[in-house]
């Protein structure tokens, strides 16, 4: 391989350097040289160059120079700076010209050697160690995926997962990538599982094992916070594990994560439902009990389904006997956003100030209707790539940016994820039952596949219903819930498109990070 590999050597000693380029010749590597920048100026133009090893201190045109000259020529090519010089300046100036690499003299073979391979062989050296890696912990990860019992179990599997499915898809070689999403198939079957043997208990007298849920994720992780320190909630709605992963860096140039954890979304996984529930601090049955005014049924619109999280968040302070002044803002769109920016010292006035962002959920939304989008996003490794253009062009990056200034705690987190569905499951039900796809409620639903979990009484898992006879009955795995009604044409359309309602990893495992900002 690296005979196909060839290093233009710019040096106005070059004949000192002759031992190195003998020992590179011998590990199969094609050198060749000049003496002075114009001339290597002239052999980049003229040579099928993969790297280019540039001495910064020559007669003429300055190795500097030289580098200007050469990224106008080619701006894609590693080029690595060797100097006798430490002075800091020259490095700095060296650094912001976007060099590969930088050495000091005298440099060793073996110090050359690893500045080539880090430079030119790094995408198939990663591959064979990522590969290998990953090749290791199949079994063990496979037999955790079969052995889960508990909820802090799933954690740990859905983390693996997802730092897997990160890591092989920067792969050539996409067969690793495919085994591990035999891998998540198993996992989310085997988490489906777990779901229906559970999730009824952790409403009931025996309820000791339940994990933290959507009621009670403010009341942990948000409030106390408040004893000591002023604090702002950041929730991005359908926010998924590896999307925070995207963004974490974008996010770590002005704040650092205390804690990162996850908890286990409500069913439905819907904002409706879950999000009301994490700002009230009650299921969805509680709350249509103690507030019938801020809880809409599901034949209104869907806008007003969330209009009161501000109120219901008010309400649960009060309950809890919590005095601490509050600001809130939904943002849905740019505009919003910046304004928000533009006045964010009003809201830092209260002690607790919440943003909630729709982008995400917009954005999956315009995934399925915009054919632009879809193409766009048209994979879980695109849907990343998306979320995390976005934050670093938001409105959001700046309010997180003055946030760190003022030395404010942060909070982010989400009331769900959602899952990309490829498997039609025919549903049958009355004019009255709801539409998501993810998950149906209604009466004298009916369907075919065993997959699907149904709750009778959805008392027993604290959800309100219509009638006496209204059921839920919730989607899994790839699963996407289809009327017969223009059934192939409806197949078609929301295939392979971003949903959520349902029980899987990726809509139940919900992300909160809880961050200090950088020098505090």
């Amino acid at each position: 391989m690296n005979k196909h590999i060839t290093i233009l050597w710019v040096d106005d000693e070059i004949d000192l350097l002759r031992p190195h380029i003998l020992f590179l010749q011998d590990k199969g590597y094609n050198v060749i040289t000049a003496t002075n920048g114009y001339d290597g100026v002239d052999m980049l133009q003229n040579n099928s160059i993969d790297l280019i090893f540039l001495d910064e201190n020559m007669p003429g045109m300055t190795g500097l120079e030289t580098l200007t000259e050469m990224k106008a020529v080619n701006s894609v090519i590693p080029i690595v700076m060797i100097t006798k010089s430490e002075e800091e300046n020259i490095m700095d100036q060296a650094i912001g010209s976007k060099i590969a690499d930088y050495l000091i003299k005298p440099v060793n073979p073996n110090q050359i050697l690893l500045t080539i391979k880090k430079n030119t062989e790094s995408l198939r050296l990663v591959t064979e160690q990522t590969t290998s890696l990953y090749q290791s912990k199949f079994s063990q990860l496979g037999w955790d995926i079969n052995m889960a019992g508990t909820f802090e179990d799933w954690v740990l599997i859905y983390r693996q997962l997802v730092f897997w499915d990160m890591e092989l898809e920067k792969l050539e070689d996409k067969g690793m990538h495919e085994i591990l999403q035999t891998q998540k198939i198993d996992a989310n079957n085997n988490f489906t599982r777990f779901v229906r043997n559970n999730y009824e208990s952790w409403f009931g007298k025996q309820s000791d094992r339940r994990p933290l849920m959507s009621p009670n994720v403010l009341r942990q992780e948000v409030f106390p916070m408040l004893q000591q320190n002023k604090t702002t909630l950041i929730l991005i709605d359908n926010l998924r594990l590896d999307q925070w992963y995207a963004i974490a860096s974008v996010i770590g140039q002005y704040y650092k994560p205390d804690k990162e954890s996850l908890y286990c979304a409500i069913l439905p996984t819907v904002t409706q439902y879950a999000r009301n529930a994490m700002f009230s601090g009650l299921m969805p049955l509680d709350i249509t009990k103690l507030h019938p005014e801020f809880w809409s049924d599901e034949d209104e619109e869907e806008d007003g389904h969330n209009l009161h999280e501000q109120e219901l968040l008010r309400k649960q302070l009060t309950r809890l006997g919590l005095q601490y002044s509050l600001s809130y803002e939904k943002i849905s769109n740019e505009k919003q956003g910046k304004r928000v920016a533009d006045n964010l010292h009003d809201y830092l006035n209260s002690d607790l100030s919440v943003f909630v962002y729709n982008f995400i959920d917009i954005l999956s939304h315009a995934r399925t209707n915009v054919d632009v989008i879809r193409d766009l996003a048209g994979s879980e490794s695109g849907y990343r790539s998306i979320t995390r253009s976005w934050i670093e062009h938001s409105s959001m990056l700046d309010i997180i940016k003055q946030l760190a200034e003022e030395k404010v705690k942060l909070v982010i987190t989400t009331d769900h994820g959602s899952i990309n569905v490829s498997n039609p499951v025919k549903v049958l039900g009355d004019r009255d039952s709801s539409s998501n796809l993810r998950y149906k409620q209604g009466k004298l639903l009916n369907y075919e596949s065993k997959n699907i979990f149904e709750i009778k009484d959805p008392h027993s898992i604290r959800l309100p219903k219509l009638n006496v006879s209204t059921s839920y009955i919730f989607a899994t795995n790839y699963d996407y819930m289809i009327y017969p009604k223009n059934y192939n044409y409806y197949v078609n359309f929301y295939r392979n498109t971003f949903q959520h309602g349902g029980i899987s990893l990726e809509e139940m495992m919900a992300p909160i990070i809880v961050l200090s900002p950088i020098g505090n």
